[in-house]
């Protein structure tokens, strides 16, 4: 199942809205307010001239007509978030050249999260090049597609026996640049073969590794998932919270898959993500998705919210030690 289509199985896509409920807009903590960061968000332009789609897309492929970063951070503002990772979006193709004018712009507030591929039948870029070159520009992670949520490629279960993405592996070990995965729990069991196989490269996963999809929290995924906590490398992006469980604020059904995850990856190696502009439409704010963190998870110390809301993202992306 490709992301797209997840999500609009989701209803998570539906018509442009600009404003939320104001019974939303609740006063971030004086926590948030010290500078949350949102380690997933996805940003674009309407400026196409500057920042042309890839070759094949055009603007009916667009979620909405942009989500600039500007606007992001006018919508963090009120949650008390500051910092942001921009992840690329599909439709620009290997052009990074949107996300790392923004970096270069707002020095401090942003990272980004890039796009190579491992597997191409055309010559480009061996992929870890690619990830050395595009770190001098602030992005730090690069994002690999599980066997379950691409196309199908027919290469079995072995989905990452590739040279390309030992490739990968290896330079993440060497540079400290993480592989990020949006995946489903079918595909962890190759993951968890690559970390073992390559134990110093970091890895983040997307989204619970989308457990909970569809409103059905699976008791075996869940345990799949918390099995990559062995991997001292590994972190989890928990948020998203608007395409989950009950996917209407205040998203409390989440609270015990949380508690679950920090307690078997620590906080340290857990991340807030908003997954915005998604967790910005149709009833949902960035405010409300702190808010599980910040707000409704009594069984998280202020120390481990903090950790999971800003520390985390902080020490991979704004504090490198490359």
């Amino acid at each position: 199942m490709q992301r797209r289509e997840f999500l609009q199985k989701a209803g998570a896509i539906a018509a442009f809205t600009a404003k939320s409920p104001s019974s939303l807009s609740a006063t971030p903590s004086a926590l948030s307010k010290n500078g949350t960061i949102d380690a997933h968000v996805h940003v674009w332009t309407s400026d196409t001239q500057k920042y042309p789609l890839a070759a094949g897309f055009t603007n009916e492929d667009l979620w909405f007509p942009s989500f600039s970063a500007e606007e992001v951070m006018e919508r963090g503002r009120p949650a008390g978030v500051n910092r942001f990772n921009l992840v690329q979006m599909t439709w620009y193709g290997l052009d990074h050249s949107y996300i790392l004018d923004v970096i270069a712009r707002y020095p401090g507030q942003f990272t980004g999260t890039g796009i190579v591929p491992a597997v191409t039948d055309v010559s480009l870029a061996s992929p870890d090049r690619m990830m050395t070159e595009l770190s001098k520009g602030g992005i730090y992670a690069f994002r690999i597609r599980g066997q379950s949520t691409r196309p199908k490629f027919n290469d079995g279960a072995r989905w990452l026996e590739h040279p390309g993405y030992d490739k990968m592996f290896a330079t993440g070990a060497d540079h400290n640049l993480a592989l990020s995965f949006l995946m489903l729990p079918s595909d962890l069991p190759e993951l968890d073969r690559m970390c073992t196989k390559f134990p110093e490269t970091p890895v983040i996963i997307d989204h619970f590794c989308l457990v909970g999809r569809n409103m059905k929290f699976i008791e075996e995924e869940i345990n799949q998932l918390l099995k990559m906590a062995q991997h001292k490398k590994v972190m989890l992006k928990i948020g998203a919270f608007y395409a989950f469980g009950q996917k209407t604020p205040p998203y409390l059904d989440m609270l015990p898959l949380i508690e679950r995850v920090v307690d078997a990856f620590g906080p340290e190696r857990c991340m807030w993500e908003s997954d915005a502009p998604l967790q910005t439409k149709n009833g949902h704010t960035l405010t409300a998705a702190v808010a599980v963190i910040d707000e409704h998870a009594d069984f998280l110390s202020k120390s481990d919210k903090r950790k999971i809301l800003v520390t985390t993202a902080e020490n991979f992306f704004f504090k490198r030690q490359d």
